[in-house]
This record gives structure tokens, sequence and C-alpha cells, in this order.
């Protein structure tokens, strides 16, 4: 089984994340897709008002249309920091292929995660582009043939467009009461609006 794995804040979803998704089980041609709301992500810092459970609804809305595709909350149950690998090694079945869906920021970043080398054994990394930086693609281009030579890494990507948009902007843009009705799926915005989040 070729086995899809997409985590992160989702905080909250954007349409980003969904296009990313779409393509990731096409392009990947994946049996199943599952999608993981980090609980305590370790490398980013998350609202002290956060609500785990509101981010779970909010990937159930978005990613609601996606064929073979599952939402978990194995991560908002697990106590303290939501490991990767815990989540692989979870999730790990005897000839299962997996394939772990990562943004560009983390993959310049994966050597410095928490059993990275176990990681890269068990997953093939797959990286979508959030940004058309030419100098982002030189250091990206040099730090994979870097993991590829040094750890025997499987690296590949995906060839949707990048679309440049994160939660972070989106939820300042809400504090300022601006509609963000075309930068999040169907049903977030007013999810989000009816549970006044990011206020």
């Amino acid at each position: 089984m070729r086995l899809g794995i997409y985590g992160g804040t989702f905080s909250p979803v954007h349409n980003a994340h969904v296009r990313a998704a779409k393509s990731f089980l096409e392009e990947c041609e994946l049996d199943k897709l599952i999608i993981i709301p980090a609980g305590i992500p370790p490398h980013k810092a998350i609202s002290a008002d956060d609500d785990p459970s509101k981010r779970l609804d909010m990937c159930r809305i978005a990613f609601s249309s996606l064929p073979k595709t599952e939402i978990s909350d194995m991560e908002l149950k697990r106590s303290g920091k939501s490991y990767t690998v815990m989540t692989i090694r979870a999730l790990a079945e005897e000839g299962s292929e997996i394939f772990l869906l990562c943004g560009t920021d983390m993959i310049l970043t994966f050597d410095s995660w928490y059993c990275f080398e176990e990681i890269m054994d068990k997953c093939t990394l797959v990286y979508v582009r959030r940004e058309d930086d030419g100098d982002i693609s030189v250091e990206l281009e040099r730090k994979i043939a870097f993991y590829e030579e040094k750890y025997h890494a499987r690296v590949r990507k995906l060839t949707v467009d990048a679309l440049e948009m994160s939660s972070t902007d989106i939820r300042a843009a809400i504090a300022n009461d601006e509609d963000i009705s075309d930068r999040v799926p169907l049903g977030i915005y007013e999810y989000i609006r009816n549970n006044h989040l990011y206020k």
C-alpha cells in the first residue's frame, strides 16, 4: 500500500494546503492519505489560546472532498511534542510504502529533526514549493543532494505550481477584519466566523 502522511498545525487550513494534498494524492498515486493535525509541534510556536479540536474540525471540513483521505487525531491524543518519527512508527505496516509531505522550509531543516535518519529510512520525502524564489531553489537542490548522498534519502518534488500563502498571514488578516474567503476552502471561512477564531 502506498500511504501518504500530511501533517501540520493547519491553523487555519487554507487553499494551498488542499491544493498540495490533492497533488500529493495524484502524483504519488497514493492508496491512502492521512491528514494529521499536530498537537505540540516541536519546530513551531503555537498560540496559547489554540484549540486543537477546532483545528481538527477544520481539517475534516477542508479535506472532506478528497478521495482516499482520512483525518487522524493521533497526534492530538499523544502527550508531549508531536515528533514525526513517532507517527511514522505508529503507522508503519509491513509492506507499506510511506510518503511524507513537506514544505520547502521543512526540507531545508530536515537534518535537525528528531530521529531524522530513521524517517528518511522509512519514508520517501515529498516536497511542495510554497514560494518561487531562485535563491531558495539553489539551496534546496544542494540540501537534497546532500541528503541523497549521505543518508541515501529518497526525495521527490510535486509539480504543482508554488502558491504563496501562509496561515500566519491569514490569521493576521482575520484579526484586521479582512475578508479571507478567497484564501480558504468552502466552509472554513464560515467556521472561523461562527467560532470567533483568531480575533
